[in-house]
């Protein structure tokens, strides 16, 4: 699995050529699954399971089977929906087509064969350097800012987080799952909601008044930025148990004891920790504290945290 350093014109929006089908039946993704046999089960969520699956014309795809039994589930389905109908880019999970019956909500997606970013993050066997969090927290950012910026009427994530993250056979970051996005009407800028992300990410004034905007995803990005180089959860028990959030934790570590606070599986063993990482980290800890603060007003945009990250990335390989 080899990391390549990318020309400026391997930033351009790229999207995969990926074939898609006509609508599924539920026979079909029954013998995709073997009848959704456990050995096929990838991944389970709140209200959906992920199952790898081989189509009648031989590609292998992710299923994913919405909980029917959960009464949100259908509204989520139409969400995501209309979401997927309006968006491509090569930082998106690719949607190959869907399933709708009385006994299945399901849709068929691009099979992410190196998992979740939240799977390399806490497994393990599995570990990411310096610069492989930069280009994949990179990959993130050029998503969200063409779903942000992209369309006539921005699109908001609101559910930002390392397990919403897949990383393909190239090790390309791509974002998925849109059941809760926002498509925002024209001429504005927020939205309300009743359904709630995941704790620990979400922005303060969409816990507290349900306010959508593209602010509360740069919010997210942030926390998730944090997170992936301190190897912590915002809801790590340490962290709570000293009455702090994970942005508080690295606020107070930030700038004089903020090697203390990142992953150290950031640095092979063999590799030493030399002023141009120190500068890395320290900049990618200034941008996110930049996307974290209270208020949404006050927070930059997903089209900075781009720019800033590519002159981080660039800054990086030249020194």
């Amino acid at each position: 699995m080899k990391w390549q350093k990318k020309g400026k014109s391997e930033d351009v929006e790229k999207v995969p050529e990926i074939k898609t089908f006509q609508l599924i039946s539920y026979h079909e993704i029954q013998r995709a699954t073997n009848n959704f046999d456990v050995s096929n089960l990838i991944g389970v969520g709140g209200s959906s399971s992920v199952y790898k699956g081989t189509l009648f014309s031989g590609v292998v795809v992710a299923i994913k089977v919405l909980d029917l039994e959960n009464e949100h589930v259908c509204k989520r389905f139409d969400t995501e929906c209309e979401v997927i109908r309006n968006v491509r880019h090569r930082n998106l999970v690719s949607v190959i087509t869907t399933c709708s019956s009385d006994h299945i909500r399901a849709f068929v997606l691009q099979f992410m064969s190196n998992g979740s970013l939240d799977n390399w993050l806490y497994r393990e066997d599995r570990h990411l350097n310096l610069l492989q969090r930069i280009t994949v927290m990179l990959d993130v950012a050029m998503a969200i800012e063409y779903l942000h910026h992209g369309h006539d009427t921005p699109i908001v994530h609101c559910d930002l987080k390392p397990a919403n993250v897949f990383l393909g056979e190239d090790m390309v970051a791509r974002v998925g799952d849109f059941g809760i996005s926002k498509i925002l009407a024209v001429s504005k800028s927020v939205a309300h909601t009743e359904t709630l992300g995941t704790l620990g990410y979400i922005a303060p004034e969409y816990g507290s008044e349900g306010i959508v905007s593209a602010s509360g995803d740069v919010y997210s990005y942030g926390i998730m930025l944090m997170e992936v180089l301190a190897k912590r959860r915002p809801t790590d028990e340490e962290i709570f148990n000293e009455n702090l959030g994970l942005r508080e934790w690295i606020r107070r570590a930030f700038p004089n004891t903020m090697l203390e606070v990142v992953d150290a599986n950031l640095f092979p063993e063999r590799e030493q920790i030399t002023s141009k990482s120190e500068i890395c980290i320290a900049s990618m800890i200034e941008l996110a504290l930049h996307c974290t603060k209270e208020t949404p007003e006050s927070r930059i945009t997903m089209k900075d945290v781009v720019k800033r990250l590519n002159k981080i990335k660039n800054a990086f390989w030249e020194m």
